[in-house]
Formats: C-alpha cells, structure tokens, sequence
C-alpha cells in the first residue's frame, strides 16, 4: 500500500458517522467510522435499524482469495471491474490479492480511483469527453507510475481524443486498444476486424494515442453461450497476432490482451492459454468483478465454476436484513426496504431467513413478488410463520445496483459482529 492510499483510506475512517448512512445506529452519530467498528457491535442487537445491507467478512475474503489463486493458476493477469464495488476499501484489497489495477467505466470512477491512489485503471470504455481527458492528461503528466488503458473503437473517437489530448498540451500518450465488438447487435466496438484495424491506423497517426492491445467483452455475445463465446474470444485472440505480425505494437514491453465478465471467465482463460507465441509478452487481462460480493441470483446462475466446479465456488456476501411491517392476510406481507434498496434490475430479492427473539430459522414459503420504493411485497404460503416484527434477511442480484444504493456498508462475521464498514462511491 503506498503512502497517499493509506492516507486515503485513513480519511475515511476517520469520517462521522450521521444521518448520511442509512441502517446504522442512530446513537453512533457523531463517531468516527474508525471508532463504531472498533466498538464490534453486533447487527442484531446493537442498535442498527433496518434496513440493513451487509456484507459476509468471512466470503468477501473467501472470494477474494478464490479469483486470485484461480488467475494465478490459468496465467491471467486480473484488473478486476470496480464499478461493480466503487469502494476504495475493496480496491486496495483486491490489490492486495494479487490485482494488476482496477477497470471502471467511467472518468469520475476514474476519479475516484486516484483520489485513493490507484495507480494502474483500465478503463473499459471509449472516452472523448474533452473536459475528462484534460484532467487524465493532467494526471499522467503530474505522476509516472500512473497507467491507464482505455478503448478505442472509431475513427471519430480517435479524432476527438487526439483533438482534445493536444488542445490540453498532453506530453505523455494515452495508452489505448482497439475494442472489438462482440457481434453484430452487441454493445460497443467496431465490428469487423476491417475497421478495427482502421481504428488501430487512426491511432497510429496520432502522437496522443499508443496503441497496446485489443480487448472487448465477451459477456454481450449474442444468444451467449460456450461455442459463440469461445469463437469470438477466439477472433480477439487473432485481431492481437494480426496487429502483432503487422508491426503495430513495436516499441512496447507487452501486448495487452483483455475481457473477462463474470459469466465467462473460464472460456477466456481457456482460449487466452492459446494464444500463440507473439513478438512481445501478452499482458492477458482478466476483468471480472462482480466475484468480490457475488450473489444469489444471475451471476449465482451464471457463475463459471458451476460449470467447472473442482476450481472452487464463489459465496454470495451480501444479506439485506428488514423488518415486516404489515402482515395484512395469511397471504400477503410488506417489509419495510423496496426499490431504494435492494437490487432488482435483473432479479427480485431472495427470502432466506427469519430472526426472531434472537433465533433464525430459514424463510419457507415467503416469495417477493414485487417491488416499491420503500416495501416488497411478499407472497406467504400456509408453511410460512411470519409476524410484524420479524427481521427477514434477503439474498440479492446483480452486485453492481447493491452496492450504489448504500453509502457504508457493515462487514459482520457470522455470529453478527461487525468488524468494519465500507464506503462506496456512486
């Protein structure tokens, strides 16, 4: 950890804790982040209010150390997604664990990044915001170690990063690659090995740009599925040795290869094994992220080691805890989180225990059906015991809208001691 990270993360222990963090003990305002954790209070009795998301210690760090030994044994180099988190806490921890750097999407998560100094970002996106890439410029001209990689994907882009890169006197280039698409009717990226290497020519005649690699992301594959995956990672695999054998990557010390999801990072370790000797080191970037919480529902669907299972299992970290406040008939309920805060966009919340006078017992027969801004509604069937009052904890989808609808997370082991809070910043 270097000097300015530690700093970083020390402001934020040293934050007050108020009415800014939702879930927490109203008698804690006014105490530092540093000193609620150093009180251990549990979750249950300590006087947090619901609701309540927090995250599992003992699987935030099973995870952690599960995508490390897996990238370390496959040969991959890991810049896990941070967008998926956007908390500096867990960037360092990544790091930690082996990471090369952070990817993100965007320049204020950029931003954020340097304000806790990372030094290595991948940003998995095109940028041709002027106003952006003037403080990029100003960031990699004020600090060497700085490395940031970003996409590239039109002509047009090239031209407006250039434009913008000397309008701000940048004096070190922006180290680029060409984004291939993962079809057609995918996202973003050029389409055919043709304009990508129009895109890569547009670079070459730029003094702003340097070209290191290509990168593309195979999760947006149409009707995605192990053969269309591995034949577009394949078509990426042979864009980089097509540049490589066209003298486009002279100069550097690696070629950067890179995708990576968290839906098909076994096909990509798979086919990124295969790539053929080239005129420099590739640099085989993996980027999955949303393995740091993981969770109950699409990526638990989705995950590759269901279908490799002897390289481990990823834990679901998060559980949203909340309380039942209208028990209107023996079939209905209402607790008291919604579209505030839980994760919804791909998959509605997961019963899976009720606590009761300080006993749990697992949440049979109590189904979301729906979602308001601040109540579920719950379907019950004759098996579920279920009063007003009860705490009821949740499982949730997709990582990325969990974590941007909580500002400080609580880390709470298993008996429900809480040994740390995370900050994010969406």
């Amino acid at each position: 950890m270097t000097a300015d990270t530690a700093q970083s993360l020390a402001r934020l222990a040293a934050e007050r804790v108020d009415h800014r963090f939702k879930g927490l003990p109203p008698d804690a305002d006014g105490l530092t982040v540093a000193e609620l954790a150093g009180q251990r209070r549990n979750l249950f009795t300590g006087g947090f209010a619901t609701p309540v998301l927090a995250l599992s210690a003992e699987r935030l760090e099973h995870n952690l150390k599960l995508m490390e030994t897996y990238a370390a044994r496959h040969g991959l180099t890991f810049a896990p997604h941070g967008k998926t988190s956007m908390a500096p806490q867990l960037f360092q921890r990544q790091i930690e664990h082996g990471a090369w750097g952070i990817t993100l999407a965007v320049p204020h998560q950029v931003r954020v990044a340097r304000a806790f100094g990372i030094r290595r970002v991948f940003l998995a996106n095109e940028l041709v915001d002027a106003a952006a890439l003037r403080w990029i410029a100003a960031e990699l001209d004020a600090d060497p170690d700085f490395e940031l990689i970003c996409y590239v994907d039109s002509v047009r882009g090239v031209e407006l990063m250039d434009a913008a890169l000397r309008d701000a006197g940048a004096s070190r280039p922006v180290d680029v690659v060409v984004e291939l698409a993962a079809g057609e009717g995918a996202r973003t990226g050029a389409r055919t090995e043709a304009e990508c290497a129009a895109v890569a020519d547009a670079v070459a005649g730029t003094r702003t740009l340097r070209l290191v690699g290509v990168a593309g992301y195979e999760g947006e594959v149409p009707k995605a599925d192990s053969e269309r995956v591995t034949a577009w990672l394949r078509r990426l695999v042979a864009l980089a040795a097509g540049f490589d054998e066209a003298g486009r990557f002279a100069g550097l010390d690696t070629i950067v290869v890179s995708a990576g999801g968290s839906a098909w990072f076994d096909a990509v370790a798979e086919v990124f094994a295969e790539i053929p000797e080239l005129s420099l080191p590739a640099l085989k970037l993996l980027r999955s992220g949303a393995y740091v919480s993981h969770d109950d529902g699409h990526y638990r669907k989705l995950t590759p080691f269901n279908r490799v299972p002897e390289e481990g299992a990823l834990e679901p970290a998060f559980r949203l805890w909340t309380q039942v406040v209208s028990r209107p008939s023996a079939e209905q309920a209402f607790i008291n989180a919604g579209k505030r805060d839980a994760a919804y966009d791909l998959d509605l919340p997961f019963a899976q225990v009720i606590r009761r006078d300080g006993a749990e017992r697992p949440a049979t027969g109590v189904t979301v059906t729906a979602m308001s801004d601040q109540h579920a509604w719950l379907a019950t069937t004759p098996e579920a015991d279920l009063e007003v009052g009860d705490w009821v904890g949740f499982g949730l989808s997709h990582p990325c809208t969990s974590f941007d609808k909580w500002q400080l997370i609580p880390v709470a082991e298993a008996d429900g001691t809480v040994v740390d809070y995370v900050r994010t910043f969406f």
